[in-house]
């Protein structure tokens, strides 16, 4: 009888130490600076140009790469272009994009599937890491 009741706190911890599981501690990144807000200032009318300037077409977008990022060379070179999270998750949709302020675990990941992003004040990737 007295056996039984010293194994019962025993198991008790061994029950919720498997409950836990194994999830990683989980990362946060740096958060992103916050915008400063100007005043507004009245609008003065602008000249209009004599002549006016034939609007420029946009850029067409890169067709999506599917899967994970092998072609790491033209991964940094979209990279470099500065592109939204719209633009990135339109020619990577299946890599995970993680902005700053996201919550996300931090486990390892060795096939370029999850990038953390960097983002300047206007929202634009600006570089980031693999993890």
């Amino acid at each position: 009888m007295r056996r039984s009741l010293l194994l019962l706190p025993l198991c008790s911890v061994l029950a919720l130490l498997a409950a836990c599981g194994n999830k990683g501690p989980l990362y946060m990144p740096k958060a992103a600076p916050a915008a400063t807000v100007h005043p507004a200032t009245p609008a003065t009318p602008a000249a209009k140009p004599a002549v006016a300037a034939a609007p420029t077409a946009a850029a067409p977008a890169p067709a999506p790469v599917h899967g994970f990022v092998t072609d790491v060379t033209a991964f940094n070179a979209f990279i470099a272009t500065h592109p939204t999270a719209a633009q990135f998750r339109a020619a990577y949709p299946d890599v995970l994009l993680v902005l700053p302020g996201d919550i996300s675990t931090r486990e390892l990941r060795t096939n370029n599937s999850r990038y953390f992003a960097d983002v300047d004040t206007s929202g634009h990737i600006t570089g980031g890491k693999f993890m």
